[in-house]
């Protein structure tokens, strides 16, 4: 990312403050977007101070190379260690992460939870400190593609669908841009709204996040509709996925008629209400099927169906195979 700010650095104090440093620790398969977009930030934290501000560390459980999603390896510091006092870990999640907690990887967060470490999570990220019962009783978020299967897992976790959150020495970003938002709070904490302003113009993020901004549109403003009772009727399916409502009551409490929701869905969405509320039964169950260990019963019966034989016909009828295919096919990769 080139750097475009002509100002002169302002000149360094008598006694300048340590450097504050964060470690990275690189799960297997993490995603470089919110990696690169936590420690960006703090590059330019300490080029437009003209000061080291920040420092930073990259570790993994191999302690060599980290693997990207994205099939680049990152040269790592150094493998999992124990860390100074005051550093800020962040775990850097992506892909299988479930996998990604390992047995080492729990045992170390753990470890450096018990010292007061301050730990949080990217991405993914978060399912491992979960996993590591570093998140019980504590608000956090996850990426919304993992939110279903992180709320099933860990009942214990307050799940909070925004961007990021912070609860004591404990922060998690949802993933991708989210990191930046974080690591601007972060900034502008520890040296003023004013610097952390520099950096999101550096970076071209001209609208800095707050912790209660949600990660993902309204569902009327994903698909580009936005009628008032079409987005009544929407919410009130995403909030029902286990006990279905039928259309003549989505229909009635929205004040329509039975054909006046079914034109609605068709100019909006192209398709009918109960095909869309289908979709959206199946989508939360592929998530779960994908991100858990419950059953195939237990998923059918989470998501409305009630039989796994009702399940199963309509999953394959929809992704081209059944459950149990699906989730044998994810398991050999």
């Amino acid at each position: 990312m080139p750097d475009h700010d002509p100002a002169v650095p302002p000149a360094p104090g008598p006694n300048p403050a340590p450097a504050l440093r964060y470690v990275f620790m690189l799960l297997d398969r993490f995603t470089m977007v919110s990696f690169a977009a936590a420690i960006e930030p703090l590059r330019l934290a300490n080029r437009l101070s003209g000061r080291e501000l920040y420092e930073w560390r990259l570790i993994g459980e191999q302690g060599e190379t980290a693997l990207c999603s994205n099939g680049a390896r990152i040269l790592l510091d150094g493998p999992l260690a124990e860390t100074r006092r005051g550093d800020t870990v962040l775990v850097c999640g992506g892909l299988d992460v479930a996998r990604a907690a390992t047995r080492p990887v729990l045992a170390w967060l753990r470890r450096e939870a018990r010292r007061g470490t301050r730990i949080g999570a990217l991405c993914t990220g978060a399912w491992v400190l979960a996993e590591a019962g570093l998140l019980d009783g504590r608000r956090a978020t996850i990426h919304w593609e993992n939110q279903d299967g992180f709320a099933e897992k860990f009942p214990d976790v307050t799940l909070i669908r925004t961007v990021f959150v912070e609860d004591g020495n404990r922060l998690t970003a949802a993933g991708g841009t989210a990191a930046i938002d974080l690591m601007l709070r972060q900034i502008a904490r520890d040296h003023g709204a004013e610097l952390a302003s520099r950096v999101a113009d550096q970076m071209i993020h001209t609208a800095i996040r707050s912790e209660e901004d949600q990660q993902r549109l309204s569902s009327p403003g994903r698909i580009g509709a936005h009628h008032p009772r079409l987005a009544q009727v929407l919410a009130r399916m995403e909030a029902n996925i286990e006990d279905p409502v039928s259309p003549a009551r989505l229909a009635a409490e929205a004040g329509l008629s039975p054909r006046q929701l079914e034109r609605l869905f068709a100019r909006h969405l192209g398709r009918s209400p109960k095909r869309y509320y289908m979709e959206l039964r199946l989508e939360r169950a592929r998530h779960l099927l994908l991100q858990t260990p419950m059953s195939v019963m237990e998923i059918a019966l989470a998501c409305g169906f009630a039989s796994a034989v009702h399940f199963s016909k309509c999953y394959r009828a929809t992704y081209g195979c059944t459950p149990y295919r699906e989730r044998g096919a994810a398991g050999a990769h």
